[in-house]
């Protein structure tokens, strides 16, 4: 029997990456970038996309390579105890704005945020695949991924709700701000990574393949589950990365700047917030609502319908920030759906690693969950990118000036908030309905 400690552990991991790092990366780079940083909107697009080529081949290498390492903490473990402190430091620097000109700027972001990158894969990709090795039950496994998803969305609560009052707390400019910030949450995401590492256990060993080699690579397009569940969690991060990238656009422009109710600030961040609460709470249902419907396949498509229908009916709601309490209900009933498929990605990543294990004699468990990362990016970051893109194409330009200033310039108002708004709501639900086909079609029914 597994120690409700360890659970905990096991979710310090996911609050670390997913809940601050990750979290931040995805709601506040795209408008940090463009309107406080002072990188044209090209240059964003660009810098995501290139950052994704990169994940393309150094997310399934960092799995192979973590399947293959021996230590006295483990095969996964010492990657997150040793890659905690690279981890918060890297991105405490990528928030920070350096008084350089435009070049100078570029290079920093550039590097920086592809550090970032490869740091966040060291950390995350034998995280994941930890849940192979803790345990072969599967309604511990469940168990696991729901903790995961609860610390991650928990955490995410806490850093979005929190963000504006830092800021109000910090004071100064947006760019001391967001430096400032950088500093705190890459110290939580250290803590909580170190707290990962040394509280949880490996209780089983992996049957290796100790000489490198490309088979298992070429393995993973054999195995079509894997090809099935990798589309699945790419359309994932896609539904989640438009609504993350764009929502710092739609209070900027669509509801003409934070919104003040009885006191609470609701600007971007504390927006999402109301959907990270009801995730990590329908995260935690999740495992009853899966056995309640009869299997995870169901249960996902399910889930993934309720949010086709809550992203339509967001579109049809003004674009005034009177109807903010409406568009609050609309995002929480989306997180419902979020919720309750979002950990069962994870134990169908552990299903197919022994799936393929079971097929080929070797474990791939490390590579495998490396999809599971590499789709998280790749899906959000494409998404965030093309985010940019389209602003741009709408009437969206930025970039700074000769003094080093970040200056904004829009062509076209009405266009750009209707590309916003289609951005949090159509385009979602257009993912949405793609991914409950490749749910349907996936080939193992558990």
């Amino acid at each position: 029997m597994v120690r409700l400690s360890e659970k905990i552990g096991y979710a310090l991991g996911d609050a670390a990456a997913g809940g601050i790092t990750w979290k931040v990366m995805s709601i506040a780079f795209p408008l940090f970038f463009t309107n406080v940083f002072g990188l044209s909107v090209a240059d964003t697009a660009t810098l995501m996309l290139i950052a994704r080529m990169f994940d393309v081949v150094t997310d399934p290498l960092m799995g192979s390579l973590a399947d293959r390492t021996q230590s006295r903490w483990g095969t996964y473990r010492p990657w997150l105890i040793f890659g905690a402190v690279p981890l918060g430091l890297i991105f405490a620097l990528l928030l920070y704005t350096p008084d350089f000109g435009p070049v100078g700027k570029r290079i920093w972001a550039y590097s920086l945020y592809l550090l970032m990158m490869a740091t966040y894969t060291a950390v995350n990709v034998p995280y994941g695949s930890l849940l192979g090795v803790m345990t072969n039950d599967d309604n511990e496994k469940n168990q696991f991924s729901s903790f995961r998803m609860v610390g991650a969305y928990a955490m995410g609560f806490v850093t979005l709700l929190s963000f504006p009052y830092l800021q109000k707390m910090v004071g100064g400019s947006d760019q001391h701000q967001y430096a400032v910030a950088g500093v705190i949450l890459g110290a939580l995401a250290t803590a909580g990574t170190l707290a990962c590492g040394l509280m949880t256990r490996e209780r089983l060993k992996p049957i290796r393949a100790e000489k490198f080699s490309l088979r298992p690579f070429a393995d993973l397009f054999r195995n079509k589950p894997w090809v099935y569940l990798t589309l699945i969690g790419i359309c994932m991060n896609f539904f989640n990365g438009f609504r993350y990238a764009v929502a710092g656009y739609m209070f900027e422009y669509c509801l003409h700047g934070d919104v003040t109710v009885s006191g609470l600030i609701i600007n971007y961040t504390v927006f999402m917030t109301f959907g990270e609460l009801t995730c990590m709470v329908f995260g935690g249902v999740s495992p009853i609502f899966t056995k309640w419907i009869g299997s995870k396949r169901k249960a996902f498509i399910w889930a993934a319908l309720i949010c086709v229908i809550t992203s339509i009916a967001f579109f049809f709601v003004p674009m005034d920030a009177a109807y903010i309490w409406v568009l609050i209900a609309i995002v929480v009933l989306t997180s419902i759906g979020i919720g309750l498929y979002s950990p069962l990605l994870w134990s169908m990543y552990a299903d197919v690693a022994d799936y393929a294990t079971e097929k080929n004699g070797t474990s791939s468990t490390g590579l495998i969950f490396s999809s599971g990362t590499m789709s998280q990016k790749f899906g959000t970051a494409i998404s965030g990118s093309l985010v940019a893109l389209l602003l741009g194409i709408a009437g969206f330009a930025s970039g700074t000036d000769a003094t080093g200033q970040t200056v904004v310039t829009i062509t076209n108002a009405e266009s750009v908030n209707n590309m916003i708004w289609a951005l949090f709501s159509i385009f979602p639900a257009i993912i949405a309905l793609i991914m409950m086909g490749l749910v349907y079609i996936y080939p193992i029914k558990k």
